[in-house]
């Protein structure tokens, strides 16, 4: 069966060959390992010990550091991530009305989603909510007292969720993508109806484009919950003032490679991607619901 296999596809799988490689050598083997060290207190300088369920016991009763980034965490994606396609969704409605330089318009909204995630950004985004910022430069102009938006815990996660929203371009060139698939014609028939703008926004626009809305709200979902770089750059790597901004994978970096808590660290990777899971797995349950496709 083996040799059946390669004879037929041999060329295929020789192109294909360093991808298998890496994947397994990257990916798989990386993965069962970290499964293994999940249930071990492993600490990289002695070999590991079994403790069976000790770590995610630990982390669920007593970790109020853990208990802190998952609500950390939580309230990032969860006002984040709606704000941001709420954003994205907009631009794009509007750059579809026929916006002379299109191409230019969507390549520099575009920009941000490149250079948000990046160690730049995180630090031009903390010197400008800094005491001496722009940002209290500019609301100095209308008599408001500066604050220093980073260090205040009541404030430094928000500017965290702005980054965020601020990186709608990738959303708002996909939403722009499936706008322009929706046929002129409905909107045709809806105005010889007498329909107005929002009549045709709920009746039209967003029923066609649900599929696109589901996409966008999957992957924005996945990559915000992993989020670490500007959490470890803006936090100054420590969670910020009260654990602020102790986002999930900052504390899982922190166990793993400031603590020399690798055991734990793996508990947690492992614990996230039961969240991701689940919560991806509830979208795609509710999307029965929801989402329109046209066949």
């Amino acid at each position: 069966m083996l040799m059946q296999l390669w004879k037929k596809n041999r060329i295929a799988l020789l192109f294909l060959f360093p991808w298998i490689i890496g994947i397994i050598t990257l990916g798989i083997i990386p993965m069962i390992a970290s499964l293994y060290l999940s249930f071990t207190e492993y600490n990289m300088f002695q070999a590991p010990s079994w403790v069976g369920l000790a770590n995610f016991q630990e982390m669920l009763t007593n970790d109020a550091r853990f208990i802190q980034s998952l609500k950390v965490t939580f309230i990032y994606v969860f006002i984040g991530v709606p704000l941001q396609l709420l954003i994205a969704f907009s631009l794009a409605s509007l750059l579809n009305r026929g916006v002379k330089g299109l191409s230019t318009f969507r390549a520099i909204y575009y920009v941000p989603s490149l250079l948000g995630p990046s160690v730049a950004i995180a630090v031009l985004w903390r010197q400008l909510f800094g005491m001496d910022g722009a940002f209290n430069r500019f609301i100095g102009l209308f008599g408001i007292e500066p604050n220093s938006w980073i260090a205040d815990p009541s404030t430094s996660l928000y500017t965290l969720i702005v980054l965020l929203v601020w990186q709608f371009g990738s959303p708002m060139v996909i939403f722009l993508a499936g706008l322009k698939q929706i046929p002129a014609e409905l909107y045709e028939a809806a105005s010889i109806d007498g329909a107005g703008p929002f009549y045709k926004l709920i009746k039209i626009t967003l029923p066609l484009l649900t599929p696109i809305i589901f996409f966008n709200m999957v992957m924005q979902f996945i990559g915000a919950f992993q989020a670490f770089t500007p959490a470890y750059i803006i936090g100054g790597g420590t969670g910020g003032t009260l654990d602020s901004t102790l986002f999930y994978t900052l504390y899982l970096y922190i166990k793993a490679f400031t603590e020399f808590q690798m055991g734990y660290a793996s508990a947690m990777a492992w614990l996230l991607l039961i969240i991701i899971a689940t919560f991806t797995g509830l979208l795609f349950m509710s999307a029965k619901k929801w989402v329109y496709y046209a066949d």
